[in-house]
């Protein structure tokens, strides 16, 4: 299949969980055929067989089941993803009732495919290593968002049975306060271990520092004088102690986790070019990678960019009401990705931080002008995916001359940061 002249039959593709309804169109829009089938290998072969008698098929389908999409583009399919919202209005079109059944779902798909899908983006399979690479770091970032709820757990626990824990440590995300709290789990145990305990395990996790040691050893005395009562402390420690290991646990799956996303970092060949970008550093540059290096062909458009990862506003203008707001369609682990990168490049780069704070004088939030930055850098990205060359300062200082950018019209502000924090 070269061209888009070459279909001859459009395919509409409901998924679910454990099944999945597929109804075929020819050219005139008559249903030519219509089947289930179970997500199981099985299933998945009756649908290669049913496809089979239309050689030229393209398939739309609603966007958000990775595994079915994946497994359709995997089979060599011409397949066309659908937003959701899409997807609704498609079929509203066609059944203004409000009638909506799956069958309904498919056929809405494959009519505004063969009637609109000129104009589609084809989905592609993705490169091996970049899918792995975002996979790697959407789960890490899922694992982190887990630790955060598991850290609140126990700081929530040791407010009830043990307030001078929490006195002690202001770090929970710290393995050394996880620590304290499985050698010394009450405020009994802590009292009685006695001052050269408490020394040893300070020293033994580098938290023996001058200005915190007398007023830890002062908390660490009184820890038994307000606490829970006797039940809480029994209760409340068992769950304290074990949300620590599991704590621990994670934090090592976590560590190996970071290994390999930097060792698949590595190994792309455009990881120079996203670890050049100021204030990266090794975590955000990884996900930076994961998400754009797919977007390759969008690299020539960067509105394009800017609006799938969330940065672009969404305007509303209807007679003489105009408002611009904030764009939620989006590709959100991008976004969110990228405002934290562009949160730290205004500290390593002057251009970055000047632009920021002219936004912030106009009176705009934090949040809206990191949103300004994150389109202009943007399209510095794009270029940059374009011509395969690394961020360059001084490059970019020229071209701002060249075109006479109203940034350098500002007094640059001083950096005393390093590149390549994180």
């Amino acid at each position: 299949m070269k061209t888009w002249n070459d279909i001859t039959h459009f395919a509409g593709f409901d998924w679910a969980k454990d099944h999945h309804d597929v109804l075929v169109l020819d050219g005139a829009g008559k249903i030519v055929s219509e089947f289930r089938f179970d997500h199981t290998a099985a299933g998945w072969t009756l649908c290669q067989e049913k496809l089979a008698q239309f050689p030229q098929v393209a398939i739309a389908v609603e966007a958000g089941h990775s595994a079915a999409i994946e497994k359709l583009v995997t089979l060599d399919y011409r397949v066309y993803p659908v937003h959701p919202r899409s997807s609704k209005s498609y079929r509203t079109r066609r059944l203004p009732s409000g009638t909506k059944t799956d069958r309904a779902d498919c056929w809405a798909l494959a009519d505004a495919l063969r009637l609109e899908g000129e104009s589609w983006r084809v989905l592609t399979a993705p490169e091996p290593l970049v899918q792995r690479l975002r996979l790697l770091c959407r789960d890490e970032v899922a694992l982190i968002e887990q630790r955060t709820a598991l850290v609140n757990q126990l700081q929530q626990a040791l407010y009830e049975y043990y307030p001078a824990a929490l006195e002690a440590f202001g770090d929970w995300c710290a393995p050394s306060a996880w620590a304290f709290v499985e050698r010394f789990p009450t405020p009994q145990s802590l009292v009685q271990a006695g001052k050269r305990k408490w020394q040893n395990f300070l020293h033994a996790h580098n938290l023996f520092h001058p200005e915190w040691n007398q007023k830890r050893m002062e908390i660490f005395a009184k820890a038994d004088q307000f606490c829970g009562v006797e039940a809480t402390i029994a209760a409340k420690s068992a769950l304290a102690v074990a949300t620590v290991k599991i704590l621990q646990t994670l934090e090592a799956q976590l560590a190996g986790y970071r290994a390999l996303i930097t060792d698949c970092f590595k190994q792309h060949p455009d990881h120079a070019l996203f670890a050049s970008l100021p204030g990266a550093g090794p975590k955000l540059a990884p996900r930076l990678l994961g998400e754009l290096a797919a977007l390759k062909p969008l690299a020539d458009t960067p509105q394009a960019l800017q609006c799938l990862a969330g940065m672009a506003p969404v305007s509303y203008q209807s007679g003489k009401v105009s408002v611009v707001y904030l764009r939620y369609q989006c590709n959100r682990f991008l976004r969110a990705t990228i405002h934290l990168w562009v949160d730290l490049s205004r500290h390593y780069c002057d251009w970055a931080r000047i632009y920021y704070e002219a936004h912030r004088k106009k009176g705009q939030s934090h949040a809206c002008a990191l949103r300004c930055l994150g389109m202009r850098w943007l399209k510095i990205i794009a270029a940059m995916m374009r011509h395969q060359t690394p961020y360059d300062a001084a490059i970019h200082t020229r071209n701002q001359l060249q075109h006479g950018s109203w940034v350098l019209q500002l007094q640059p502000v001083q950096v005393v940061k390093k590149n390549g924090g994180d």
